[in-house]
This record gives structure tokens, sequence and C-alpha cells, in this order.
């Protein structure tokens, strides 16, 4: 869960709910935990690759399984292009876009050659970052500059906050991962909702300190405003010489998250095609590199062109809306579950259902609207597929 989202999530979620910020974040993840705990009692049912694409289709239906499956590749490719339009932010303010597009093809290049973040990578990563953002807050909470509130924003309302929730919610993408490892575990029933439960609540409390410190340091306004709030924070808050270590792990986070996204868009890509939910060709494995590489291709292109026509608060949008709806159909599919079939206590899905759906349903309009138009695209993408299946 911590890496790039953090540093890229607060400004848009503080346009909308300003100061009930940290009100905001904790509703995103409370809908976060019900998705895990969910997600974790269909993998102890169904171990096989896949997610909600395959829970789906075994518990609601096969239209069902591919919508969670579009909605997963459609939301995790607006996530690839917010990750490289954060990379581009903190490292190239003024030239975002290009260095973003530079980073989609080289890491689309890794990926075609089967080069991926190993774990000892992604636990180097994830040390560094939570040593930036802790070196924020002491920052923050040291410097004797705060800027003075800027007057006349009006009150958010309860909408507002639940919008930025669903915005916030960009910033736990990776909780759900905990969720397959039942087999890998003594007493799943019992170690991996604890598991959740503890790596929610640790990354709640350092979001939280990093949402209270941006608010007390640049105010909600001003928050709203920036394009790299963790390094202003530090520049307003009296260390400006720890704005480059700011922007190097900004950086950093969004590259190992970039290159893992676009491994598991792609991979998901190839398995739709392998079972003809997606076109046939997407269905090919590299002999040389024994990748999927013409998925791989695609879903690196898709990623660029998103990179070009959209900004960063637009592509988190998009994204969560996806995500919400993977999740949602997720969270129906538990509901499913019988309780010899390891069902979770039933309030956990109902509101994990209910939560994804509101979340989702209160995203900036735009978003909304995309991805509502993306997903009746889907609708007719399954039924071409279905009838040309049954012909």
């Amino acid at each position: 869960m911590i890496g790039a989202g953090v540093f890229a999530a607060f400004p848009p979620a503080a346009g909308a709910a300003g100061g009930r910020l940290p009100v905001a974040l904790g509703i995103a993840a409370v809908v976060a935990y019900c998705n895990a705990i969910s997600s974790a009692r269909l993998a102890a049912r169904y171990p096989a690759s896949g997610g909600t694409y395959v829970y789906g289709r075994r518990r609601l239906g096969d239209l069902w399984g591919f919508l969670a499956g579009w909605g997963f590749v459609v939301g995790k490719t607006a996530s690839c292009a917010a990750m490289a339009l954060t990379f581009g932010a903190y490292l190239a303010p003024g030239h975002a876009r290009l260095f973003a597009l530079v980073a989609v093809a080289v890491l689309t290049g890794l990926n075609l050659v089967g080069v991926h973040k190993s774990m000892l990578v992604a636990r180097v990563l994830v040390t560094a970052v939570i040593a930036v953002l802790l070196a924020v807050v002491a920052a923050g909470l040291a410097g004797h500059t705060v800027l003075p509130a800027i007057p006349g924003t009006a009150a958010p309302s309860g909408w507002d906050v639940l919008q930025a929730a669903g915005l916030l919610f960009f910033a736990f993408a990776g909780y759900a991962r905990i969720a397959t490892l039942g087999e890998e575990v003594r007493e799943p029933d019992r170690v991996i909702p604890r598991a959740i439960l503890w790596s929610l609540t640790i990354t709640l409390l350092l979001y939280a300190a990093v949402a209270a410190t941006l608010l007390h340091v640049l105010g909600p306004a001003r928050l709203a405003a920036a394009t790299a709030p963790l390094v202003d924070a530090v520049t307003a808050a009296g260390a400006p010489w720890l704005a480059p270590v700011v922007r190097a792990g900004a950086a950093a986070a969004a590259l190992g998250s970039l290159l893992a996204l676009i491994l598991g868009v792609s991979r998901t890509v190839f398995a739709m095609a392998r079972d003809r939910h997606l076109p046939a060709a997407l269905d090919a494995v590299s002999a040389r590199h024994g990748v999927p590489h013409r998925a791989e291709a695609v879903v690196g292109v898709a990623v660029a062109a998103l990179v070009v026509t959209a900004d960063l608060r637009g592509a988190i949008g998009f994204s969560s809306f996806g995500v919400l709806v993977y999740y949602a159909v997720a969270n129906a599919a538990a509901l499913t579950l019988r309780r010899e079939e390891g069902a979770p206590w039933r309030p956990v899905p109902v509101l994990g259902l209910v939560g994804c759906l509101v979340l989702a349903a209160t995203l900036p309009t735009a978003s909304v609207l995309g991805g509502l138009a993306v997903f009746a695209v889907g609708g007719v993408v399954w039924l071409v597929t279905r009838r040309r299946a049954a012909a």
C-alpha cells in the first residue's frame, strides 16, 4: 500500500474535503478493510490466480466476472498513468508529461524483456518511502513557518467528504494482495484477517500523520492546488534541503509502482484474452522472454495515451472508479458464500459493497461519466465475445 499513491492523492482529496481530509481518510480505510476481508475469504475458496475476475464468474456469473476484470484493467491502467504523472511531477515539474512518457516506454520495455520488481526491491522501496514520509512529518512538526490560511473557502459537505474518500481509496491500492497468501501461512482463517487489520492500521496511521502535517503547514487550499505537496510542505516548513530527498523518494516509489502495475494489468489482459473475453491476438507469449508481449505492449500504449490526454487528478478519479466497481463485485460474490465455505461476518461484505458503490457514485462527475461509458463499452465487448463463442 505504502508507495507513490501517498505522494499524489492528497491534493485532489483536499480539494473536495478541505480540513475534513482525515475523516475521508478513515472512511476509505474502512471500505478497504471490508474489501480485503471479502477478498481473503474468496481467495481461500478459489486459490487460482485472477482475483475477482475468477470470483465473480464462479459466484455471480460470467458477466460479473468479466466486468470485474474489465474494471481492474481500466482502473489499473489509469493507475499506471497516475504513477507516471506522479513521477514526472516530482522529478521534472516543468516537463511532467514528457518524463512520464519516457518512464512508461522504458518500464514497458523492461517488462517485455522479463525484468520485474523483486521482493527485495519492493522492501527497499517501501522502507525508503516510509523514511521519507516520516522525515516530512518531522520537518512539518519542527518547522516554525506555517503558511497563512486562504479565506473564503466554503465548508465541505458530506458529499464532498465521501468524494475525497473515493479519491483517497487510490492511496490504499495493494491491501488485498495479502488475501491471496492463504495457502502460504498457518491458520489462514485467523492470521489473514489480523494481518489485513494490522497492515491497514499501520498505513492509516502513517497517512493520517502525513495528512495532518500537510494541512498544518500548507492549509487545505494550498494543499489542493499543489502538484508536489510533500515538497511544498518541507520547503514551507523551513527544510528546503529535504526537498531533493522527497523528490527522489516520490520518483522511486512511482517507478516501482508503475513497473508492478504494468505487469499486473498485462497479466489480467492476457488471462481475459485466453478466456476469449478480449481479442485472441492478445493470447500470445514471447518464445524468447516467456512474457505475454502483445498484452504488455497494448497496456503500454494505453497508459501512454492516458498520460498525454489526462491530468493527474483525472487519472486518480478514473482509477478509483474502476477499482471500486471491481471490489463491489468482490463483496457481492462474498455475500453468496455459505458458512461452510468460509463466509465472512455478513455486515462486512454488505458494508464493503455499499461503501464501494457510494464512493464510486460520489467521485468527480467526469470520472463517473467516463467510468460508466467505459463499462458500457465493456458490456458490448462481453456480448460480442459471447455471441462469437456460441456461434
